[in-house]
């Protein structure tokens, strides 16, 4: 989309000669100066298809045999039209590139609407062509498209056109995935011809390239254009690190390639299995080599290149599995089944490895032709969106993954990018949220799902799922577990989201150390920003010399508790501090100094160790006053106010306060402990419940020494 890029045979960085990659049929690249004069003297009849674009016509026919190919000759006589007399740095006429963009997207399966489109996608931006001119011409879709792919104008946003004419373009794709397909051609084209720019401006585009272009080619599965972008930028932003690469392949190419005597093993055994399979070498790309390099040291012949094995149906991929598991030496570590659970780009094989008599161990992909076809094109193989899909394809496949138009990744971007403030801060978050290349998926305790970046926690959920209500959450369950806010998810999890339902509840300042999603740190940002003085989920403590300050004091004079009575003449009755029995706990006692006898329930774990001292046991039982002292412990999540909601609900119940401690927040959880006077120990449990009862307060249980 750029009439400044030139061919890789001017001066600067040469785009790499990625290894060939048996995806499809080898088609020789475009002779641009044969195709420019072409395109410039066109065919003699117009009806006629334009001899420039029968490259792309034959490759759109392989994929689309009955495709109407008019709205294509139109559309280039329109783009032939509007360009002639623009030309490329290089000295080509400018109708060279939208050609070679479409040729890349009817190579990878793109239908005749994208095509169109794809011819299209400058006219807007370079020439006097108007959308509704375009419109008008080739309908509300092809226009749709031509439009999410236009760049806004630097004269009219400045420094801020690039990031805002990505957000433009983002929105536009989260209605149809097929404007970004178009601008990933593009930017492949561009960069693939990017010789002659300056060396600056040759590292800027492929930052950006790096950053955002093939994050997004990588969310939407199309492999084959995300490789050898990844190989261009690899080439102008780590020449030395690229040429040492490259002199790898080269040396191993040279040699007798291993893979190609395992490739000969696993054919001879699927054909003595009767599985009708395609087995192929498939090399990798530069930078998977460089990454493999860094990663195992140095390299042996079967480590530049892996085996995919093509079958025809999806149990066939199992039979496949369990004969080289059979026949060869399976290294079980390796083995992946992104079948059963394909990754969130639509990616679906079976990974695994075997290891050779001398050590050298050969990665296998088993997938079907389908499949390939999914792993190559991602969302370009799926076609127009808007075409109900057929019930052979769609049939397994959730909702979120047979819709391309809006996949859950996409979903929380477009979510998150109405919330940005400012041009950099989406520009920035963008990059953020697109590095995290790898998804989750949790489950819901209604049955639904929520799809998250790896790494995600339980704040991130908490926002993905309420939006800004989330400021209310006061924690979590995790697999049925109380959970802090900040706990890291793990694909499969179930979580259920703990609201609070005081209005005046507000996110935690700890929390942006927990939030990984650009949902959840915007939305917490701006509630902040938003309420600059306030305190957001203050404690409900002050800090004390242990960590805890009393919110309460005995009154002087002390209530008399529960009668205890001894089954024998004894000093004076003192009920245990560290388990607080009333009526009708089971008790027992134990002589202590001084002659007195202390009264703990039986199942204290005090007990245990008193008898572990020798202490003598004394049997004990309860009086007629039914009256008690007892210590609750009421462990909560920190929220405003909750510490006068508490007290308020012990006050209804009749109790009084004899003193009380809050422990200070530790990951947004607090721990209060009372003892209490209560005029009757029949009423306890109903006190116990009015205390969970209080939002934030997940338990409340009696006082317990710790274990010896």
């Amino acid at each position: 989309m750029s009439a400044e890029a030139t061919n890789p045979a001017s001066p600067g960085p040469v785009a790499p000669s990625a290894p060939a990659v048996p995806r499809r049929k080898s088609r020789p690249r475009i002779d641009l100066r044969r195709l420019g004069r072409a395109a410039l003297l066109g065919p003699a009849v117009r009806s006629k298809l334009p001899d420039a674009i029968g490259h792309v016509a034959e490759a759109h026919r392989a994929h689309h045999p009955d495709a109407d190919l008019d709205p294509l000759r139109r559309a280039y006589l329109l783009a032939e039209t509007s360009h002639r007399g623009q030309m490329r740095k290089s000295g080509e006429p400018y109708i060279t590139h939208p050609l070679a963009v479409t040729l890349i997207l009817a190579e990878l399966g793109a239908e005749t609407t994208t095509l169109t489109a794809s011819l299209l996608h400058d006219t807007v931006e370079d020439t006097e062509v108007t959308l509704d001119q375009v419109g008008a011409e080739f309908g509300e879709e092809v226009r749709y498209l031509v439009d999410g792919v236009t760049k806004l104008e630097k004269v009219d946003y400045g420094a801020a056109a690039e990031p805002e004419t990505f957000r433009k373009m983002l929105v536009a794709t989260g209605n149809d995935v097929r404007v970004m397909s178009i601008k990933l051609a593009d930017r492949l084209h561009n960069m693939r011809t990017l010789g002659v720019m300056r060396p600056e401006k040759q590292a800027r585009i492929a930052k950006v390239t790096r950053d955002v272009l093939i994050p997004l080619a990588e969310r939407l599965g199309v492999q084959a254009l995300k490789t050898e972008l990844e190989d261009l930028v690899f080439a102008i932003l780590h020449p030395e690190e690229y040429a040492r690469t490259s002199e790898l392949i080269a040396r191993n190419a040279a040699g007798g390639d291993p893979l190609a005597e395992v490739a000969d093993e696993v054919r001879a055994v699927l054909r003595e299995a009767d599985i009708p399979a395609e087995v192929l070498i498939r090399p990798r790309h530069f930078v998977s080599v460089h990454r493999v390099s860094r990663k195992r040291g140095p390299l042996r012949g079967t480590d530049f290149g892996r085996l995919l094995v093509l079958v025809n149906e999806d149990a066939d991929c199992y039979a496949v599995l369990g004969e080289l598991h059979t026949c060869l030496t399976p290294v079980v570590s390796e083995f992946k089944d992104f079948i059963a659970v394909p990754k969130f780009n639509l990616y679906q094989s079976l990974h695994t490895a075997v290891a050779r008599p001398d050590g050298q161990v050969v990665e296998v992909l088993i997938r079907t032709h389908h499949m390939h076809q999914a792993a190559e094109a991602g969302v370009i193989a799926l076609g127009n969106p808007y075409t109900p899909p057929a019930e052979e394809q769609s049939g397994g496949l959730d909702g979120e993954r047979a819709d391309p138009t809006r996949p859950g990744w996409l979903s929380r971007l477009l979510d998150w990018q109405r919330g940005a403030p400012d041009p950099d801060t989406f520009w920035s978050t963008l990059r953020d949220d697109l590095a995290q290349d790898r998804e989750i998926t949790v489950v819901r305790p209604d049955g639904g799902t929520l799809g998250l970046p790896e790494g995600a926690t339980c704040v991130d959920a908490a926002y993905a799922q309420y939006g800004d209500d989330a400021h209310a959450c006061i924690g979590a369950r995790v697999n049925g577990r109380l959970a802090a806010l900040g706990t890291v998810l793990r694909d499969g999890d179930t979580v259920q989201l703990l609201m609070g339902q005081d209005p005046a509840s507000e996110p935690s300042r700890e929390w942006l150390e927990h939030a990984h999603t650009p949902a959840a740190r915007i939305a917490i940002q701006r509630w902040l920003a938003a309420h600059p003085g306030a305190d957001a989920r203050p404690s409900d403590t002050a800090d004390g010399p242990g960590g805890s300050r009393p919110v309460g004091s005995a009154p002087a004079a002390r209530p008399r508790g529960a009668d205890v009575l001894l089954d024998r003449p004894g000093g004076p009755v003192r009920l245990a501090g560290c388990c607080t029995p009333v009526p009708p706990d089971d008790i027992t006692g134990f002589a202590v100094r001084g002659g007195a006898v202390t009264v703990h329930r039986t199942e204290c774990s005090m007990v245990e160790d008193m008898k572990g001292r020798g202490r003598e046991e004394i049997a004990v039982r309860w009086g007629d006053t039914t009256a008690c002292r007892v210590t609750l412990v009421a462990e909560s999540f920190s929220r405003p106010h909750l510490l006068a909601d508490l007290t308020e609900a012990i006050a209804v119940e009749g109790a009084e306060i004899v003193s009380a401690t809050v422990e200070s927040p530790n990951q947004q959880r607090v721990r209060h402990t009372y003892t209490l006077q209560l005029p009757d120990a029949a009423e306890l449990p109903a006190l116990m419940r009015a205390m969970r009862d209080v939002p934030g307060v997940y338990d409340v249980s009696r006082a317990q020494a710790p274990a010896a």
